[in-house]
């Protein structure tokens, strides 16, 4: 008897499909993708008209979560050695051998210049520049330098400050002083929430190579004085909004106080360093951006509403 198509084709296993698609979905980081993402709509609604092309936000947010899902799949096709090394990534799909070198390589190639030729596809080529700038200085400078040393943590912290400037020019088409005062508010925040993390995992890290400042400094001083001196300096930049006019009262009343708990943390850390304190930096980090955006994004919108 003849075999039909349904006789030989292979049997569908339940959960396999599911879990092909999960190891995909992890390669591009999901959580810090949303993050990115936010970032850049809030830019720009920062900079957006008061009659909005919102057109131009969704293309902004498909090419960069595009870009951002190949430059992770890139990242740790690079970092999979390393990340076979440590508890906390070894059961990434690379190092737990769910998926092969070949295919990540495909598929971040494939993502990074679908999400690049997306932006320039659409007319928002500054957007696309920066969006380059990103993908490059993360790939191929930030993550050969971590092994090499701990200045790779600032390396690292211009290309996660660049996807508000993304949102930013995606709505004008430029950039001025509004976009740096983002950029630099995101660039200081990330130190000392990276700087948090790395000692919670510093053994680990240790143990692969990587040379990041908590490795170097066990004692945990000149970490905590890290942390400190860029809370401090971050909260004097994210005044910097409300002075120039993108802002009002709420972002500078709200950039106050969430930068004097941030910076609560940051001196319990340096008067005690330890896990714990290094978790709670943490934990004000993750509070301290996201709430930051989300009130000038609504000083904004409440300017327009008003018609100011």
């Amino acid at each position: 008897m003849a075999h039909t198509v349904a006789d030989i084709a292979l049997p569908y296993t339940p959960g396999l499909v599911e879990a092909r698609v999960a190891d995909y979905l992890q390669l591009a980081r999901p959580r810090l993708a949303l993050l990115v993402l936010f970032t850049v709509g809030a830019g720009w609604l920062l900079a957006a008209d008061t009659e909005p092309q919102w057109l131009s936000l969704v293309h902004a947010l498909v090419g960069t979560a595009l870009l951002f899902a190949g430059a992770s799949a890139l990242n740790q096709l690079l970092e999979r050695r390393r990340d076979a090394s440590m508890p906390r990534t070894a059961n990434r799909p690379l190092p737990a051998g769910r998926l092969q070198p070949g295919e990540v390589l495909v598929l971040g190639s494939a993502l990074s210049a679908g999400g690049l030729l997306y932006l320039l596809a659409v007319g928002q080529p500054l957007a696309a520049l920066l969006a380059a700038c990103a993908l490059v200085s993360y790939v191929f400078i930030y993550t050969p330098l971590k092994e090499r040393t701990p200045l790779s943590t600032l390396v690292g912290a211009v290309p996660g400050a660049l996807p508000p400037l993304i949102g930013w020019a995606a709505a004008r088409g430029s950039l001025n002083d509004g976009a740096l005062a983002l950029f630099f508010i995101v660039f200081l925040w990330q130190v000392p929430h990276f700087l948090a993390i790395a000692w919670i995992y510093r053994d680990q890290y240790a143990l692969v190579g990587i040379r990041v400042l908590s490795v170097l400094d066990p004692q945990g001083a000149q970490t905590g004085k890290q942390m400190i001196r860029y809370t401090v300096v971050l909260i004097f930049a994210s005044l910097m909004p409300s002075f120039l006019g993108i802002g009002g009262w709420l972002a500078g009343i709200g950039a106050m106080l969430l930068g004097a708990f941030f910076l609560y943390s940051a001196c319990a850390f340096a008067r005690t360093p330890g896990t714990q304190q290094a978790r709670q930096v943490l934990r004000q980090s993750l509070l301290f951006l996201p709430a930051l955006f989300l009130l000038m994004v609504l000083d904004v919108l409440w300017k327009r509403m008003i018609g100011l």
